[in-house]
């Protein structure tokens, strides 16, 4: 079927050629033989007048107008996904929807085992599909990859619509035996120890606390880089090593691996998980029943206790101006 020209099956061709970057795999992902997708692709060449790819080496690259294209295509087929293939009303107890969700460690155990467990009461047939903290969710939410992105707001686009889910802070930790590990934790004290670190996602993106004393041109002793908080507990068992964690993750993990907590002497303020999705997902009924289970889950939180307004460490601000008065 044509619309002003262009063959709309092609819009498919198109969007799976735009997403995967590789013929074959495009080709595969929308169940094409090679000579037909070549074809089709042809035929989108003398539709746009443009060649859409070029090869840079071995590396398919779109050019301008193709880069354009992209999300007016993957957008057009997601309405068409959402309102008019997907028409039926939706009930939760009927229904086998799998929601696809990018989320830490630290949120999937300290908030969505409680989402599990009521959805399993109230949805019996909808499933989950978690995945890790990818290095750019927002091109995931933008192909309508996934359904919902959890993660601290400050580091969200203004792309897609979100809400608020909790509050959040990092506290020191160490194990109970570490009699190098005051009562209370100096800004020198701290930067003289050994550290466990947490880096995120193939890009290895430092957490929170790693990217304050980067920007202040400081660098603690990092011993060990792991890719996720709950990875913490067992490289500061029985040593003298030390790390930042959740508030929450530290007591989630109290009563199997036991953590000494101290304040973290650094002016770092309490931060808000949120959760966000598709602008397109926007309208669709499942994402709403499913953001509203999210948000009411989330609003049974209390907060920890120093999550509204930590107290300030004049001695870490007088320690980093010095720095960069110097610099």
């Amino acid at each position: 079927m044509r619309f002003k020209g262009l063959d709309l099956n092609l819009l498919v061709v198109l969007d799976a050629l735009l997403t995967e970057r590789n013929l074959t795999a495009a080709a595969n992902s929308i169940n094409l033989s090679q000579p037909a997708m070549s074809a089709a692709v042809a035929r989108l060449r003398d539709f746009f007048n443009d060649e859409l790819f070029t090869m840079s080496g071995r590396e398919r690259v779109l050019t301008q107008r193709a880069e354009t294209l992209a999300p007016a295509v993957r957008g057009a087929l997601l309405k068409i996904q959402s309102s008019i293939i997907s028409w039926d009303p939706f009930n939760p107890a009927q229904s086998d929807r799998r929601f696809r969700i990018v989320l830490s460690d630290f949120v999937t155990l300290v908030f969505f085992e409680k989402v599990v467990e009521r959805v399993a009461r109230e949805a019996p047939a909808v499933s989950f599909e978690l995945l890790p903290l990818d290095d750019d969710p927002d091109e995931l939410l933008r192909r309508g990859d996934v359904d919902f992105l959890i993660c601290p707001e400050l580091f969200m686009s203004s792309a897609h619509p979100r809400g608020a889910l909790f509050d959040e802070t990092l506290v020191c930790v160490g194990c109970p035996t570490n009699k190098q590990l005051p009562g209370q934790l100096t800004f020198e004290s701290y930067m003289s120890m050994r550290h466990v670190a947490v880096k995120f996602g193939h890009a290895l993106t430092p957490s929170m606390e790693e990217r304050f004393l980067f920007e202040h041109g400081l660098k603690r002793r990092v011993e060990i880089v792991v890719q996720a908080f709950s990875m913490i507990p067992p490289m500061v068992s029985g040593t003298a090593r030390i790390a930042s964690m959740p508030f929450r993750l530290v007591k989630y993990f109290e009563k199997t691996l036991p953590l000494r907590i101290v304040e973290l002497p650094l002016p770092l303020p309490a931060f808000t998980e949120a959760v966000q999705w598709p602008a397109l997902h926007n309208s669709d009924p499942a994402s709403i029943w499913m953001r509203e289970v999210l948000l009411q889950e989330a609003s049974r939180m209390t907060s920890p206790p120093d999550a509204k307004g930590r107290r300030r460490h004049p001695q870490i601000h007088s320690r980093v101006s010095g720095r960069q008065s110097r610099q």
